[in-house]
């Protein structure tokens, strides 16, 4: 069994982190491999890197979606410890996309897929989720996408 290289940095970085005494990328580099762990045991797998970017894309999202929560309810302590971890998991996402080539790889994606309508945005969705991954909020492509329609 090979570690992927997603996984070998998370686990360096990990190691550098408990050098460095940096309790709170220490602890946001466990809970990604925590949660990389608990797929792998689920799903009785080894996480390549495309399942760990998937991962970690998830827990972005939900980091997030926690900000915004915190920010609603005034609690901006909890709201700043998130933020921390968005930082740290954006560390070993690859670099986002900008919004020319979000709608350049959209345009490509109905072509190859003969979209004609909103339909078919199954279709454009599927050849998109791989290229986007972790470079993009699907969720926002998504609307992007009805655009086009």
């Amino acid at each position: 069994m090979t570690t992927s290289n997603l996984k070998s940095s998370i686990l360096l970085a990990k190691k550098n982190a408990m050098r460095n005494k940096d309790k709170s990328t220490l602890g946001t580099l466990r809970l990604i491999l925590a949660d990389i762990k608990r797929v792998e045991v689920d799903e009785r797998i080894e996480a390549d890197d495309n399942r760990i970017l998937i991962i970690l894309d998830k827990m972005l999202k939900q980091r997030r979606d926690s900000i915004n929560q915190y920010l609603s309810a005034d609690r901006e302590d909890l709201a700043n410890i998130e933020k921390i971890e968005v930082e740290v998991i954006n560390k070993f996402l690859p670099e986002p996309l900008n919004e020319s080539e979000i709608k350049e790889l959209i345009l490509d994606a109905i072509k190859k897929s003969n979209a004609s309508s909103i339909k078919d945005m199954g279709k454009v969705m599927e050849i998109l989720k791989p290229k986007l991954q972790g470079r993009a909020d699907i969720g926002s492509v998504s609307k992007k996408i009805k655009e086009f329609f």
